[in-house]
């Protein structure tokens, strides 16, 4: 064959692996990067919200990952010992204020309420510097990180049962967290982050879901969520899979310019009755 003939097949198959090569992660952060275009953090609303009980915060080295110490932060009920645990992970624009606020609203109800950090210390202004965050993140040591939190939560403030619940990026992370802890995990909590809807690597996990998306959400279409609702239930998986409508991605962050108040609300109590019946029961 004429080598500028060869040269063009080379190309056109390099060109194919390429464009085959994106990973779910990859193609989940490019939708993300399109649903958050020139979306920036605003003034926090989740100071607002109804917080149950009084509670006590600080930062806390929970892990140490590829040999660089990882800070997280940790909130308790006051005077609270042994009470159930949440693995917290935050959404793409990473460990910051409205997070810290989240947990603390999470152990107002009761938990010791870690909130991780998998951007080690960085936190986003903008999307373009989120989805260069997100895009960083080493999968096996992500997997690492929420491992360490895990133990963190088990061993140093002795919670017998522990969730995980995460936001859109950290949504993603928490689904993720179940699958590679399918016995150990007692309860998960995904706000529209990216799913697994391959029955058999579902049919390993042996804690209920919840599952919270918007109707309007491109970046977690709507199918995509029934999708996983089915695989859930032929994998003979408990979840409670709930769908918005007038609600798009990030419509529960009330530190971003999506927030749908009622729908939130609505989320947040059946976050609160989920986690009540699967983590604090005797």
């Amino acid at each position: 064959m004429h080598q500028f003939g060869r040269g063009f097949i080379v190309l056109g198959l390099m060109l194919l692996l390429t464009a085959c090569s994106d990973s779910p992660e990859e193609e989940f952060i490019d939708r993300m990067d399109q649903e958050h275009k020139g979306d920036t953090p605003v003034e926090n609303a989740a100071k607002d919200l109804t917080q149950s009980a009084e509670v006590s915060g600080q930062e806390v080295t929970y892990a140490t990952v590829n040999g660089e110490e990882i800070t997280g932060y940790l909130a308790k009920p006051e005077g609270a010992t042994n009470a159930p645990g949440i693995i917290v992970i935050h959404e793409w624009w990473g460990l910051n204020d409205n997070i810290r606020m989240m947990t603390d609203k999470l152990a107002g109800e009761g938990y010791s309420a870690l909130a991780v950090d998998l951007y080690n210390g960085k936190v986003a202004e903008s999307s373009d510097s989120a989805g260069t965050y997100a895009r960083s993140v080493n999968n096996e040591e992500a997997v690492d990180n929420l491992t360490q939190a895990y133990g963190f939560l088990a061993d140093k403030e002795g919670a017998d049962n522990i969730g995980v619940i995460g936001w859109c990026f950290g949504g993603a992370w928490s689904l993720q967290t179940a699958l590679a802890h399918p016995d150990k995990i007692d309860a998960t909590v995904i706000y529209y982050g990216r799913l697994v809807t391959d029955t058999e690597q579902l049919k390993s996990l042996q804690m209920p879901v919840l599952g919270i998306f918007g109707e309007e959400d491109e970046g977690i279409p709507a199918e995509q969520a029934k999708e996983f609702e089915t695989a859930l239930n032929n994998a003979g998986v408990e979840n409670s899979i709930h769908i918005y409508e007038g609600a798009g991605h990030a419509f529960a962050n009330p530190s971003g310019t999506r927030y749908v108040e009622k729908a939130a609300e609505d989320a947040w109590q059946k976050t609160v009755n989920f986690l009540k019946q699967n983590l604090q029961r005797e």
